[in-house]
C-alpha cells in the first residue's frame, strides 16, 4: 500500500530507533528531498529499547499511518515492529539491516547488539569535541600564532563560507582555522613558516560574493553605498587572492557552485595527501 497521506503535498514519516534517531533522520532527508512537491511530517521515536516503549510508538503510528523506517538492533522488538506494520499497511523498513548483511556475508561473522553504539564516548568524540574547541577559538583571523597548531588553515575573501566550512570539518575531527583576506590589512607572519597544517584558499565569482555581501547589509540595515558590495572592487580583491594562492602553492578551490558538505569533501581529499607528504618529512 501506498503511503496514506493528509493532503496531496505530504505524508507521515515514522522514524523508531533504539538510539537517538540521527541516522534514521538523516538517512530520510537525504532521500526525501529528491522527492519535489512532497513533504514528510516526521514523528521521530528515540530510545526504544523496551517492549512497553515501542508499543507506545506502534499506537501513535496506528494514529496517523505512513512510511515507518527503524533502527532496532534487538531482534524481538524489530519483529513485533513490522508485524504491526504489516497489520495496519503501513510499509515498514530496517535501515540498517542491508548492510548488516552485506558485512556479516563479507566478514563471516554476526554483529553484537548493542543499542547506540555507535554515539559511545570514544576516542574519535573527543577528538571531534577538541577540533571544535579550537575551530571556534580561531576563527576568522582569532590567534594567529597558533597556526601552526590547526590541520587546515581556510583563506579567502569575506563571504566565501570560510566559518561554516570550518565548524563542518571540525565536525569530522579536522582542527581548522580561518583567516580572511582584507584589502590594504597585511597577512600574519606566522604564515611565512607554516609547515603541519594544509593551506586552502576559497574563491568565488564576484556576482556571488556580491550577492551574499548585499544580503548579509540588508539584514543589518546597513549602508550599500560602499566598495563592500562595489563589484570592481570585489573583483580586485578575488584577483589578489588568486594570485596569492598561486605565487604561495596553496591549493584553492571554487565555491561558487558548491555547497559545504561538497568543499569540505574536497578540502578531505586533500588533507589526506598533505598529511602523508607532511608525515613522509
Amino acid at each position: 500500500m501506498g503511503a496514506q497521506r493528509l493532503s496531496r503535498n505530504y505524508f507521515h514519516l515514522h522514524l523508531v530507533s533504539d538510539a537517538t534517531g540521527e541516522t534514521l533522520i538523516a538517512v530520510s532527508r537525504a532521500v526525501a528531498v529528491q522527492y519535489q512537491g512532497v513533504s514528510s511530517i516526521e514523528h521521530v521515536y528515540p530510545l526504544i529499547r523496551v517492549r512497553a516503549q515501542l508499543e507506545r510508538a506502534i499506537s501513535e503510528i496506528e494514529s496517523a499511518p505512513g512510511i515507518v523506517l527503524f533502527t532496532l538492533v534487538d531482534r524481538e522488538l524489530s519483529d513485533r515492529l513490522e508485524s504491526a506494520c504489516r497489520e495496519m499497511g503501513s510499509p515498514c523498513l530496517s535501515v540498517l539491516q542491508p548492510i548488516f548483511g552485506l558485512f556479516q556475508s563479507y566478514l563471516g561473522t554476526a554483529s553484537a547488539s548493542r543499542p547506540g553504539a555507535q554515539h559511545m564516548l570514544n576516542a574519535e568524540y573527543f577528538k571531534r569535541i577538541d577540533a571544535l574547541n579550537f575551530t571556534m577559538l580561531h576563527d576568522d583571523g582569532q590567534q594567529p600564532e597558533n597556526l601552526e597548531q590547526a590541520d587546515v588553515l581556510l583563506l579567502g575573501v569575506s563571504r566565501t563560507s570560510k566559518t561554516p566550512t570550518s565548524i563542518y570539518l571540525a565536525n569530522r575531527g579536522i582542527k581548522t582555522a580561518n583567516l580572511p583576506l582584507v584589502p590594504n590589512i597585511p597577512l600574519p607572519a606566522s604564515l611565512e613558516n607554516l609547515r603541519r597544517p594544509l593551506v586552502v584558499g576559497l574563491i568565488a565569482s564576484p556576482e556571488r560574493i556580491v550577492q551574499i555581501r548585499q544580503n548579509r547589509l540588508l539584514a543589518l540595515n546597513a549602508d550599500q553605498d560602499t566598495s563592500y558590495v562595489d563589484r570592481s572592487s570585489v573583483a580586485e580583491e578575488l584577483a589578489y587572492s588568486r594570485r596569492l594562492f598561486a605565487e604561495r602553492g596553496w591549493a584553492s578551490i571554487d565555491v561558487t557552485k558548491r555547497s559545504i558538505e561538497e568543499t569540505a569533501a574536497a578540502i578531505l581529499d586533500l588533507y589526506k595527501e598533505h598529511k602523508i607528504k607532511f608525515i613522509a618529512g
